[in-house]
């Protein structure tokens, strides 16, 4: 599985700071001063996260998220 098989959510912090977060993994986000950089560092973060994973020898969450009201 990749960060493509899962679903981002961006959204502005009140400092103007911009988070790109998948829900599905814990501590899976990239807080970054504008969209752009935030939507870049994502997948770093979630190869690191993914390497974890892979270490235990455990699999990835599978996504269950939905949006609602977007």
């Amino acid at each position: 599985m990749g960060v493509q098989d899962y679903k981002t959510i961006l959204y502005r912090q009140e400092d103007g700071s911009w988070v790109a977060e998948i829900p599905a993994i814990a501590g899976c986000y990239a807080l970054m001063p504008t969209w752009e950089e935030a939507l870049a560092e994502l997948p770093k973060v979630f190869q690191m996260i993914a390497e974890e994973y892979r270490q235990k020898n455990l699999s990835l969450p599978t996504d269950t998220t939905e949006i609602v009201h977007a």
